[in-house]
C-alpha cells in the first residue's frame, strides 16, 4: 500500500494506490499515526496514485490541519497534472504546497 522514510522529524509516505473511500482508512491510519508521532514536516508522495476523490481530499485537508495546530506543513509531490489541476481548482494551493511530477 504504502512506504514509509522517517528522517527526524520529517516523513514521506510513498502512496501507491488511488486515495479513494475504499482506500481511505488504511492511508488514514498511516497518516494519523506520523502526525502523532511527533511529525513536524509530512510528505506525500502521488507519483504511484492516479485518482483521488472527494474522501482523500477530505483526508488532506484533514491531516493539513493537524499539522498545522503543532506547526508542521503538509507537502503533496509528484502530483499528476489531472491532480494538480483538482487541487488548484478546489485552491488547496492556498493552504499547503503541491508540487507536479
Amino acid at each position: 500500500m504504502s512506504e514509509i522514510i522517517m528522517e527526524g522529524a520529517k516523513a514521506t509516505i510513498k502512496l501507491t494506490e488511488d486515495v479513494t473511500a475504499t482506500t481511505e482508512k488504511n492511508i488514514r491510519q498511516s497518516l494519523r499515526e506520523l502526525v502523532t508521532g511527533n511529525v513536524k514536516e509530512l510528505i506525500v508522495d502521488l507519483a504511484g496514485v492516479r485518482m483521488v476523490d472527494s474522501v482523500g481530499i477530505g483526508l488532506f485537508i484533514s491531516a493539513h490541519n493537524s499539522l498545522r495546530k503543532i506547526g508542521g506543513v503538509l507537502v503533496l509531490i509528484n502530483t499528476s497534472k489531472d491532480l494538480l489541476d483538482l487541487f488548484t481548482n478546489m485552491r488547496l494551493n492556498q493552504h499547503f504546497t503541491i508540487k507536479p511530477a
